[in-house]
């Protein structure tokens, strides 16, 4: 099976060529055409932020989202924080905790909102599909309307890749969606961390909040054999922003704990089988 030499697409989630004897993904073949300059995105967005004076994070609990609320306090020092939790549902115990425990160590005003998304999951895990582009896109749309409502003219969120070449995009009624870590690597976020009361969850998956990653994971594992996160983190291995090595690790199979398993699936109504990772609804 051929493997991009530069990320970690293989053939199974990428169309790959060889191009004077080295094999490399199409979004590879993109990147070297037109690279991102890692310096140029950061000093833009350096420009952006002093512009800043009033704004919304969007605040998981995860480790990414407190990387960014300690940026807009600590570094960018904007006068006016608050942190907005979305609590969809199914989210870690462990990561209400931490955003309520952070929030209070930096001094920011914590909301947490309560909705429903469980219907989203449901669909998702039925079908063997990523659950991720229909929350975060009905949570930003939340959010969006709690800026407007509170009169924010910003989001800032705890996003890695930027949009394109650029930090932030505008969002309908004048809010701007600012990806406060954009290019910014693993390692320093992880050091950031190191300065905060920040417990790291123990969930499979790539996440350090979601309950429902390890299982849409693992359901999507049994049908497609690879994870939905490939694209995504071969994006942040093609940027030099993860190591291969930490990716490959993070795209195996997830090892799911079943009271996690027995947790998602009871709240949302589905049943597994007895031959694998099949999914039920209840009284079907």
């Amino acid at each position: 099976m051929l493997k991009c030499s530069l990320c970690v697409h293989d053939e199974r989630t990428a169309k790959i060529d060889v191009i004077n004897g080295r094999p490399l993904c199409r979004e590879c073949q993109v990147y070297l055409r037109h690279p991102i300059d890692r310096n140029a995105v950061r000093k833009e967005l350096d420009e952006l932020m002093k512009n800043v004076n009033r704004a919304v994070v969007a605040y998981s609990g995860g480790k990414d989202s407190v990387v960014a609320l300690y940026l807009a306090k600590e570094v960018y020092k904007i006068p006016e924080l608050e942190a907005v939790m979305i609590d969809h549902g199914l989210m870690a115990k462990e990561a209400i905790e931490n955003a309520e425990r952070i929030a209070e160590h930096l001094g920011v005003p914590f909301k947490l909102l309560k909705y429903d998304y469980l219907y989203i999951f449901r669909e998702a895990l039925l079908k063997a599909q990523s659950p991720c582009r229909a929350c975060s896109k009905r949570m930003m749309e939340k959010l969006r309307k709690y800026a407007l409502k509170n009169n924010y003219h910003y989001i800032i969120t705890g996003h890695e890749l930027p949009f394109g070449h650029h930090p932030y995009k505008k969002m309908s009624g004048g809010i701007t969606q600012v990806r406060l870590l954009s290019m910014m690597t693993e390692e320093e976020r992880f050091e950031i961390l190191k300065k905060l009361p920040f417990r790291f969850p123990e969930l499979p998956g790539y996440t350090t909040n979601c309950l429902v990653l390890g299982p849409a994971l693992e359901l999507y594992w049994e049908k497609h054999g690879h994870s939905f996160e490939q694209r995504r983190i071969a994006a942040l291995v093609r940027y030099g922003l993860m190591s291969r090595e930490r990716a490959e690790r993070e795209l195996e199979r997830p090892s799911v704990p079943e009271e996690q398993r027995r947790t998602v699936f009871g709240k949302l109504g589905l049943n597994v089988s007895c031959s694998g990772m099949v999914l039920k609804g209840k009284g079907s």
